[in-house]
């Protein structure tokens, strides 16, 4: 195991799989704008490193996956300009090029509902409870909420929590359909390690090209998504050839 440091936020490396970790469990994890930072630092760093081939967010502690944005950190923006061009921790996640798993437990409110839904997939303990509850506080939230919330469970369910900012459980989040797997409380990072173990087991180019065309499906006319496929799977067959060349070439008297 390799552990890089970073803050309030950390990078660890187990095997193939990397897990981002929240690691302010006093605060319940909730964001500063430096932390912002580091989630990107550490995405990076997850992304160069080919030892990684599919990455966990999870939060520290007992009771929180994360409680979203610090309120008082946000009163450091000295107005909407500031505001309108921070630093934000979201498109990092978002360009991760490999299978991302977020592995919620506790609160997972604002940010934190953000980041489980920028994630490729959810493990989500009974414990977890979710929410969007900018719209109370005077806004919306500006961290992927309506886009992922609409796509993964519908318009009519995106409406109804980020226009009430209501709280909802996990068999909730189940039932509309955000939730992958739905496991026993403490259970939650031991199954996202199972899956990433498993998905770390196929071809990287494989499983990246697997997330490309996904998420092209999200943007793109099928038309033009069948192009993207068929472009991706014509690389994953080059990284085959090579492959094959490789091993005769090396299987080659000298």
């Amino acid at each position: 195991m390799t552990d890089a440091s970073n803050g309030l936020v950390r990078l660890e490396i187990k095997g193939n799989v990397g897990e981002i970790i929240l690691d302010r469990p006093a605060k319940h994890n909730s964001l500063t704008p430096e932390m912002y930072r580091q989630i990107a630092t550490c995405c990076t760093e997850a992304d160069e490193t080919a030892q990684i081939h599919v990455v966990i967010f999870r939060g520290a502690g007992e009771r929180a996956f994360c409680a979203g944005s610090d309120i008082k950190a946000l009163e450091g923006y000295e107005d909407f300009w500031a505001w309108r061009n921070r630093f934000d921790y979201i498109p990092p996640i978002l360009a991760l090029r490999k299978p991302t798993i977020a592995a919620v437990k506790g609160w997972a409110l604002g940010g934190g509902l953000e980041i489980a839904l920028a994630c490729d997939l959810r493990v989500v303990a009974r414990s977890s409870v979710f929410s969007a509850p900018e719209v109370q506080l005077g806004w919306n939230g500006a961290g992927g909420a309506a886009q992922h919330l609409t796509r993964l469970c519908g318009y009519g369910q995106a409406m109804r929590y980020l226009l009430t900012g209501d709280r909802f459980d996990a068999d909730e989040a189940q039932k509309i359909g955000m939730v992958e797997w739905l496991v026993e409380s403490g259970d939650e990072v031991t199954k996202a390690r199972e899956i990433a173990t498993q998905i770390a087991g196929n071809s990287t180019v494989a499983t990246q090209a697997v997330k490309a065309a996904v998420r092209g499906a999200m943007d793109l006319s099928v038309a033009q998504g069948l192009r993207n496929e068929n472009e991706l799977m014509s690389l994953c067959f080059a990284k085959v050839e090579q492959a094959k060349l490789k091993a005769s070439t090396d299987g080659a008297p000298t």
